[in-house]
């Protein structure tokens, strides 16, 4: 139950959990690849004591453990949870609810709910180059605040209940920003937009408050999915254990709690943002966004500015997104009849790649053997229009009754969450069971993430569903042997194996993509596949470039994490898949086993990130001097 940053900070400290860092650091790619090995090492949280150019301390790598998540939030978590619970599935939660459990459930209740408290009197102003100018790429735009708290109500007088709290891309430096402008970079499908639509349509700029630090609940709380019209302040007081305290200036909501507040009006007009490192593992590109007018910049005696890093899977976002499953794993299911268990997968983007486990009930009386996709493309339809969950790319999903034994028992004896968490066996699962010729389902001309540059045009793309029910069709190999044989039909293509990441699956590398010869290679491919033994016992190919990047990872011999980081983030299904003897059938397009899938680089594609060996060496050196790392780690 903090009611700071720096009370959670010295917490950490006292628990062992978080090291200062003593000499003066630079903002410039510095920080970042100092919090990126910190937390490659599983290191502790880092408090920076001097950052070069800036009165202010700075704090990374907070949430950058389970153990230090847990820690945190020890006190609170198990309520929140009861909580959750009781909101999303009221009939399971007073099925097994215990007097404690009620109990529980009411104290965390009370604590949901805001309280004005505080004053404009208790912050000092600054200026937004005063904040740390912390750049975590070589070819940023300029800086950017990683873990904002952006806060929006629908009119200016509008009950506090009504405020979207979420967590968007602010840029307080570079393109042609004045000194009082930021950028505010929202992606499609977030909440925020209502605000801001409603404001356009009554001719009023919309005033906008951006919170930094605080309670590490409230930072959290700007992550959650929670539902339209229902305030992420809320959940800041469930998860803190401490009411979301707040007061009214000029019309702007200000949390009393937090140690920077940035006030501002999004103006009419858009600027370009970016380009920038993103989450995926890539740049996104400069666009054109809303920007904001800035009124004041506050910020709290003695303030600490926290940040994270972005880059390729994973990082310290793939804890907050692992936190959030814990937190919310009720609620998903609860909203969607059918729905067992839903995973993105963290090491492919997270929106590219989703994996879902759900029922197949509409014909309960046919026998197991004669099992198909029906309910399972009902469902698949829902999640593709479900809160976040709409951005999906790739959805794999998959029948909960064909995990069962004859007597309707687990046969894995793992929860469904357990299921959809093994990656490689569930897609073992998908690729023995799928129908090539029936079992896939593509969206086209449709809307995808905001970072995904995969399908050629900003915010647009394509998905692709993979439902597989019934009995197991194939039977799946990965076996070297197969893979000489498959190089010996290959000869003289100019295509290589590359590795096997899983049964059923191999990569091969092709020479660098050219869009006027690559019918003419997947043609050559194919008839290479047509005198290949093994087509149907590997029903999945990705292609690959023979470049030198083509195992970032570093290991041939351990690719699952590459296979779906380079399949899923380097592919739009519409432009990028095709299929042995492919043909389309009623409009729908069908092929025989395998599948491929062209992940090579295309023209439009981003660049992926990469950093100097400097920056790199200069970093480590800093945290073996700090005895933060030792020489051989």
């Amino acid at each position: 139950m903090y009611k700071d940053l720096e009370q959670a900070l010295l917490d950490l400290e006292k628990a062992g959990m978080l090291k200062r860092v003593y000499q003066e650091v630079d903002p410039f790619l510095e920080m970042a690849e100092i919090a990126r090995q910190t937390f490659e090492n599983h290191g502790p949280a880092l408090l920076f004591e001097h950052v070069k150019g800036s009165p202010f301390r700075a704090a990374c790598n907070i949430f950058g453990t389970q153990e230090r998540l847990d820690f945190l939030f020890r006190n609170t978590l198990a309520g929140t949870q009861t909580e959750v619970l009781f909101k999303s599935n009221p009939v399971e939660f007073f099925k097994h609810a215990r007097p404690k459990a009620l109990c529980q459930a009411a104290l965390t209740g009370i604590h949901s709910l805001p309280q004005k408290s505080g004053s404009i009197k208790d912050f000092k102003e600054c200026k937004l180059s005063d904040l740390p100018q912390i750049v975590c790429w070589p070819h940023d735009g300029g800086a950017f605040l990683t873990l904002p708290q952006v806060a929006t109500r629908p009119a200016e007088n509008a009950s506090v209940m009504t405020t979207n709290l979420g967590m968007y891309r602010i840029q307080i430096s570079g393109n042609d920003y004045a000194s009082d402008e930021c950028g505010l970079h929202y992606q499609i499908k977030r909440d925020i937009a209502r605000h801001h639509q409603k404001a356009i349509e009554e001719g009023r700029p919309l005033k906008v408050s951006i919170f930094i630090g605080g309670p590490p609940a409230h930072t959290v709380a700007a992550v959650m999915p929670m539902p339209e019209n229902l305030s992420e302040l809320l959940f800041a007081g469930m998860l803190g254990g401490r009411r979301f305290r707040y007061f009214i200036y000029n019309g702007y909501l200000v949390s009393s709690d937090a140690d920077f507040c940035i006030l501002g009006e999004i103006q009419p007009d858009l600027k370009p943002e970016g380009p920038f490192g993103d989450h995926i593992g890539y740049y996104s590109d400069r666009h054109l966004f809303p920007y904001l007018k800035v009124e004041k910049v506050l910020c709290k005696k003695n303030a600490i500015y926290p940040f994270t890093v972005v880059g390729r899977p994973p990082q310290e976002d793939t804890l907050f997104g692992n936190f959030i499953h814990q937190v919310t794993k009720p609620m998903v299911p609860a909203s969607i009849p059918g729905l067992a268990a839903l995973h993105a997968v963290d090491e492919a983007g997270v929106h590219p790649l989703c994996l879902a486990l759900a029922h197949e009930r509409f014909l309960p009386y046919i026998k197991p053997e004669e099992r198909e996709p029906l309910e399972l493309l009902k469902t698949a339809n829902a999640i593709l229009g479900f809160n976040q969950a709409s951005l999906t790319k790739y959805l794999l999903i998959a029948a909960a009754e064909d995990f069962a034994d004859s007597e309707g028992k687990n046969s894995l004896t793992a929860t469904p969450t357990a299921i959809v968490r093994d990656v490689e066996g569930f897609f073992k699962h998908i690729l023995e069971r799928i129908d090539f010729s029936r079992d896939l389902h593509f969206e086209t001309c449709t809307s995808i993430d905001t970072l995904d540059y995969t399908g050629g045009r900003l915010n647009h793309g394509s998905k692709l569903t993979l439902a597989a029910a019934g009995p197991v069709r194939r039977n799946l190999r990965h076996d070297p042997q197969d893979l000489n044989s498959l190089r010996e039909a290959l000869s003289p293509s100019g295509i290589t194996v590359a590795a096997s990441p899983l049964p059923g699956v191999i990569m091969l590398q092709g020479p660098a993509y050219d869009a006027s010869s690559r019918d003419a290679l997947i043609a050559q491919l194919n008839e290479a596949l047509g005198r290949w033994p093994f087509r149907e016992n590997y029903p999945w190919i990705t292609l690959i470039d023979s470049a030198t990047d083509a195992f970032p990872s570093g290991a041939a011999q351990n690719t699952l994490r590459d296979f779906l980081w380079l399949t899923f983030t380097r592919s739009d299904p519409a432009k990028d898949i095709f299929g042995y003897n492919e043909r389309t059938c009623e409009k729908h397009w069908e092929c025989g086993a395998p599948m491929i899938v062209d992940a090579r680089i295309k023209p439009h594609h981003q660049k992926a990130l990469t950093l100097s060996d400097d920056i790199r060496n200069r970093a480590r050196q800093i945290l073996i001097e700090e005895n933060i790392l030792t020489e051989d780690r």
